[in-house]
């Protein structure tokens, strides 16, 4: 199930931020392209690093790191998705803030849970997945045009937002439990968890309830 973009409504105002977003993890993708695993290593967060109080910038800079090309493409279209409605109803200050904060508290849920890892995690997922969380806590009635693809069945259908991100977050529990290390190629599952967990109980403290009253249904 591919996300597209939110069935229900439309945001009032330009998603600013998440534009934003969407072209800086671009940009670091293509430095890391140019830079190769040197530089992929040296801003991706290493659990046993952020326990010895070293390179605590990576628990920001490994948001905007991706590890190939179906990484970031499947990160950007969850974040066009989601984003611009989360956006809209926090202000785009507010938005920035829990995104960036998201994406911290996804991180170091990865580092609790494998405090002596040296494997680099890197990705926005963990930020996009607090996105998630904030979108179904604030619109649970929306219904996400989503593309399905099951075999060779190919359809576009809206499906409603609990049940995608549900779902999302039930696969995410699973990977945890037939992955020991909860981590495959650099990404971790755990922090998508703690992300959406964070997301949905964050979500109505950088809510503004008068950007809310004005949204326009589609």
């Amino acid at each position: 199930m591919i996300p597209l973009r939110d069935e229900t409504r439309r945001p009032a105002r330009f998603p600013v931020v998440t534009t934003t977003l969407i072209a800086l993890n671009a940009a670091c993708f293509a430095l890391e392209l140019v830079n190769g695993d040197a530089f992929v290593i040296r801003w991706s967060a290493v659990p046993a690093d952020i326990l010895a109080g070293r390179h605590l910038e990576t628990l920001v800079t490994a948001q905007f790191m991706h590890a190939g090309w179906q990484h970031i493409i499947g990160n950007m279209i969850f974040l066009w998705a989601f984003g611009p409605e989360v956006e809209d109803a926090m202000s785009p200050a507010r938005y920035a803030g829990f995104y960036i904060l998201g994406g911290v508290v996804a991180m170091l849920a990865q580092v609790a849970a494998s405090p002596a890892s040296t494997i680099p995690n890197l990705g926005a997922s963990g930020a996009i997945a607090a996105v998630m969380g904030a979108f179904v806590i604030t619109f649970p009635e929306d219904r996400i045009r989503t593309l399905l693809i099951i075999g060779f069945y190919v359809n576009v259908t809206p499906i409603p937002a609990v049940f995608l991100i549900g779902f999302w977050f039930l696969t995410q529990l699973v990977s945890v439990g037939a992955i020991a290390s909860a981590q495959s190629g650099g990404v971790a599952y755990l922090a998508h968890i703690g992300g959406l967990i964070f997301g949905a109980i964050a979500a109505r403290l950088f809510e503004d309830k008068s950007r809310l009253a004005e949204r326009p249904f589609a």
